[in-house]
């Protein structure tokens, strides 16, 4: 079988992708570090979203240099609303070290990229095959779902042995000499044709060859175990204002989730406790003040990669005390109009939003 897959990857698949391939940003001007950038905001998220992200980024980071030498700040905020913000945080890093024990210049081998923050085998093999041609065969949720489909391979694809597997095959199929176009085409075809729920077989280079599509199911591939459910929890976020109308936000804390972006003052509700006495006691011990809450602004409700949240947010004053950096890394008073130069997260901007049009509402 990976003879016949191999030969009609080489025969059908390739010419495909050169006729269909989309046109993408980051497949023009091709060099390491724009490989880089892009394949770390398309893990997780659809090429049509990390779009204008990568433009965002390229016009503010252009070079490598300019990125090690930015501020891990600058860094979040080009970064907000990708999510997944430790990637941010290990790339930024990563190019500190390449300026620093590389030349400026990205290493080469996997080996060496997989020392930098951030990188495993994957992105790895991605810069590889498509920045240097290394024969190194990527594996995603793209691949994955290919792979499967076209040899009909039944075992748990969450494991660490079908992954496994699945590597060993995809480095089988590599072909020699054009790993990128191997690479690239396998993932366009499931982005665009070996879709999840209603795959185009009829439209298919492999269909010839693909099992799955002999089957008759071919959405039976490839096979998972059911989820666990994921936990819901219940925050509570406050708005709090001063006399000159400014808003106190506080810095996560460097090793925490989320790390480094700034937000809203709160946290988990416990047991027994009504929102506005979590919003209490999540201010005393985050900042070491008392509050008063207000009025209701918000609910943002939000899903996370391993739980749901929902987070109600109140106005509030402070009754005794002055802020200080106790559980975060630090804090501000900030106008409004100012509150989006800090980089927050998603859940952080829709409160943002609805200030702003309470604002512009009472203007």
């Amino acid at each position: 079988m990976i003879p016949k897959a191999k030969r009609a990857i080489k025969a059908k698949l390739l010419p495909w992708f050169a006729e269909n391939k989309r046109s993408m940003p980051w497949r023009s001007k091709r060099t390491p570090y724009r490989v880089w950038i892009s394949e770390l905001m398309l893990q997780q998220t659809r090429v049509d979203q990390a779009t204008p992200y990568f433009h965002r980024f390229m016009k503010r980071f252009p070079s490598l240099k300019s990125l090690a030498t930015a501020s891990q700040a600058d860094v979040l905020k080009m970064w907000e609303g990708l999510g997944y913000y430790s990637r941010a945080r290990n790339l930024h890093k990563a190019a500190q070290i390449i300026m620093e024990q590389h030349g400026g210049r990205f290493p080469k081998t996997a080996e060496s990229m997989m020392k930098l923050p951030g990188v495993g085998s994957y992105t790895a093999a991605a810069i590889g095959s498509l920045a240097f041609n290394l024969d190194l065969a990527v594996l995603d949720g793209n691949v994955i779902r290919v792979l499967t489909r076209l040899f009909a391979y039944t075992n748990d694809t969450q494991s660490t042995k079908a992954k496994k597997e699945l590597q060993k095959l995809a480095d089988r199929l590599l072909i020699s000499g054009d790993a990128g176009n191997f690479n690239e085409a396998m993932m366009e075809l499931g982005a665009t044709v070996c879709l999840p729920r209603n795959p185009a077989c009829s439209e298919c280079p492999l269909s010839r060859t693909c099992l799955g599509f002999q089957s008759g199911r071919p959405t039976d591939y490839p096979v998972r175990a059911p989820r666990k459910k994921i936990p819901h929890i219940i925050v509570g976020a406050a708005v709090v204002t001063n006399r000159k109308g400014e808003v106190l936000i506080a810095q996560r804390r460097a090793e925490d989730m989320l790390g480094g972006l700034w937000e809203f003052p709160g946290g988990k509700q416990e047991a027994g406790e009504t929102i506005q006495q979590c919003i209490v006691r999540e201010l005393r011990e985050e900042l070491g003040v008392n509050v008063r809450t207000g009025e209701f602004l918000i609910t943002v409700k939000h899903a996370y990669s391993h739980f749901t949240m929902d987070m109600h947010t109140y106005f509030a004053k402070i009754s005794s005390g002055r802020p200080r950096p106790i559980h975060c890394q630090d804090y501000r008073w900030v106008d409004i109009s100012k509150l989006r130069t800090f980089p927050y997260s998603k859940a952080d901007l829709y409160i943002i939003t609805e200030l702003e049009r309470q604002l512009e509402k009472e203007s």
